[in-house]
């Protein structure tokens, strides 16, 4: 068998988002591989034939991402250009590639109302026809721009019907209010969204619509900026069932509950107060690539996905608020669909890759070979309680050629989010790292997501107890693994655990080398530079720089910058909107005039998702610039 590179992932079959035909006798799915030539991900439909478990491909373009099917059993798919039109075309053998109609927007999500009429949402821009700014943007909100997007003032997602056959396009929501989630039950049009103008805040809230299309009339059922609205799913035409908090328990860390909507009487009720997430997918892997259902209605139930533990299940909700057991085994359930008694899932169980799941049976086999010509090192769980009594659960992964005795150097690493989890899932660096000759030590410290609300609400405790959780974490590991050489341990995370790398830098000098990735470093600068600075930095510190600027610089890592001693490496993207560059530079600046070794690798035109579905060349280069920073520290 042969080790893991870090090129491996050129090799993968990244499927994603299945979908039955309207009949259930077939289902769509989407295959999407990363290639140097072109430097992108190229993706086509394939579709599945239940009764036999064949599967044959339908489009050769390579630049099909999404489909739809149509209740009359056709699939249809948006063809990749520019400008502000969309084309659609159908992707059935029978009239492949056959324009069907042609939207005056790109829509961002579509659904079919009735035959030939669809229900869309897509950007409009409020500054279309004033004169155009040559040379420069102008800002007129805040925020100004969106994680992997662009300059968003005066834009909102917007709501408009279509009718294929008369060209006609209605609006359904005004031009400044920002539609969340929206869902179709017959002539009915249900959307969580709210008007905002200048600034969006934490108490920027949605409220929640129905839309008749028949009368073109809207009735609001809850006003806005009462609760947190995300999943609703029609059980009949007079029912919805909803997720949605009030923040009361755990303010804006507060999972969303389950309840109940009567359309008839305009009362909606918790069912049930569930402590997890419902339709997430936080199971953390960099070896996934698309999209899927993650929540919808069959049965008059609630189907969802659901991370509890490490790992992300399906299971349902009835009207009454009772669970299922976990319909999924252990491992991550990306997304699903259900038509009648069958079940089809895509996901990462165990160690392998990607793959479709009719009823628990797999049905696609795209990356078999390649996990069985390669040795990958199975996760080892741990736990241990930590002070105030919460279990915490981790990992550790032997390196490749494991020799007990031999002294081998560790990384630790730290995922993001802080509401994400590890779990024993396939993690393509991680892999890499234990092929490199590594130990591969990680944990879920307090805030991750799965174990309900008390641990994951850190609010204003950034850097205190995860903190002492993951030093902790390490403890046992080097307790556990006598092979480890504590002189050669490198940290390292992204997003979330980029900030608690920042901080670990900063507060301890254990560590013999640093990879900072997509960090935050400056709370103050986060605030008024992120597409959610307002919003997550109030969710998470509990404070603003306005009104308590000592609490929120007293848990920024910048501050005590000038304590590192780690040699450390920070990794960066000038289009992470997420986490802006500043952060890194900030970072990277003070680490620097503190007399430690650093180095920065600013990557162009990249966003916050770099490890996971930036472009393949940058990956490749990312991936090799932190091998080779804890090889020259670690590996004396």
């Amino acid at each position: 068998m042969r080790n893991i590179q870090i090129e491996d992932f050129l090799d993968f079959k990244y499927v994603s988002r299945p979908g039955f035909s309207p009949d259930g006798k077939k289902a769509a799915y989407i295959v999407q591989q990363a290639g140097l030539e072109g430097n992108k991900y190229l993706g086509d439909i394939y579709l599945l034939d239940i009764e036999t478990g064949e599967s044959s491909k339908l489009t050769e373009a390579g630049n099909v991402k999404t489909y739809l099917w149509t209740e009359d059993g056709r699939l249809f798919f948006p063809a990749a250009g520019e400008g502000e039109q969309q084309q659609w075309y159908s992707a059935l053998e029978e009239e492949c590639s056959e324009h069907v109609f042609t939207l005056p927007f790109k829509a961002k999500s579509i659904v079919e109302a009735s035959q030939g009429k669809y229900v869309f949402m897509a950007t409009f821009d409020n500054n279309a026809g004033e004169p155009e700014h040559e040379g420069y943007e102008v800002f007129e909100e805040a925020p100004f721009w969106e994680e992997g997007g662009s300059y968003t003032s005066g834009k909102r997602n917007r709501l408009w019907t279509y009718d294929s056959k008369s060209g006609e396009t209605v609006p359904v929501t005004g031009p400044w209010t920002e539609v969340k989630t929206f869902v179709v039950h017959g002539q009915k049009i249900m959307y969580a969204g709210f008007e905002w103008h200048g600034t969006k805040t934490e108490n920027t809230l949605p409220g929640l619509y129905v839309y008749d299309m028949q009368t073109c009339e809207t009735q609001c059922l809850i006003g806005e900026n009462m609760m947190r609205i995300d999943i609703l799913e029609f059980l009949d035409d007079s029912t919805v069932m909803m997720t949605a908090s009030d923040n009361k328990k755990h303010g804006l860390m507060e999972n969303l509950y389950i309840y109940l909507v009567d359309l008839t009487t305009g009362k909606y009720e918790v069912i049930n107060e569930y402590e997890y997430g419902v339709g997430d997918v936080c199971t953390a892997s960099d070896a996934r690539l698309g999209g899927g259902i993650t929540a919808k209605e069959a049965g008059g139930k609630l189907w969802f996905l659901t991370t509890v533990g490490e790992s992300t299940f399906l299971r349902t909700a009835d009207r009454d608020g009772n669970l299922s057991e976990y319909l999924t085994p252990t491992g991550s359930c990306d997304s699903f669909d259900i038509h009648g008694e069958n079940i089809l899932t895509c996901g990462l169980f165990g160690q392998k890759l990607p793959a479709l799941y009719l009823n628990g049976r797999q049905v696609t086999f795209f990356n078999d070979e390649w996990e069985k010509e390669h040795h990958i090192s199975v996760p080892e769980h741990h736990t241990f309680k930590d002070v105030e009594g919460f279990e915490v659960h981790g990992w550790a992964m032997k390196p490749a050629g494991y020799e007990p005795g031999k002294k081998y150097p560790a990384i630790l690493h730290i995922h993001g989010g802080p509401r994400t989890a590890f779990g024993e899932v396939y993690h393509h660096e991680m892999q890499m790292w234990a092929a490199a000759g590594y130990f591969v030590f990680y944990c879920n410290p307090r805030g991750s997501d799965g174990y309900g609300d008390d641990f994951a609400d850190i609010g204003g405790k950034f850097g205190t107890v995860d903190y002492d959780n993951v030093m902790q974490f390490m403890d046992e590991m080097l307790k556990a693994y006598p092979d480890v050489d504590p002189e050669c341990t490198g940290v390292t995370g992204g997003s979330y655990g980029g900030f608690m790398t920042n901080w670990i830098i900063g507060h301890t000098d254990r560590f013999k080398a640093a990879v900072s990735q997509r960090s935050t470093a400056n709370w103050i600068t986060f605030e008024h530079t992120s597409d959610i600075g307002a919003l997550f930095t109030y969710k998470t510190q509990t404070a603003r720089t306005r009104t308590d600027i000592e609490k929120v610089w007293n848990h920024s890592p910048l501050k005590y910058a000038d304590q590192c001693t780690t040699p450390t490496l920070f990794i960066h993207s000038d289009k992470d909107h997420r986490c802006w560059m500043v952060e890194g530079l900030q970072m990277f600046t003070a680490v620097k005039m503190s007399g430690c070794d650093a180095r920065l690798c600013l990557f162009h035109d990249e966003c916050h998702e770099l490890s996971r579905s930036g472009k393949p060349k940058n990956r490749i280069s990312r991936m090799k610039e932190i091998l080779a920073w804890m090889d020259k520290y670690l590996k004396l």
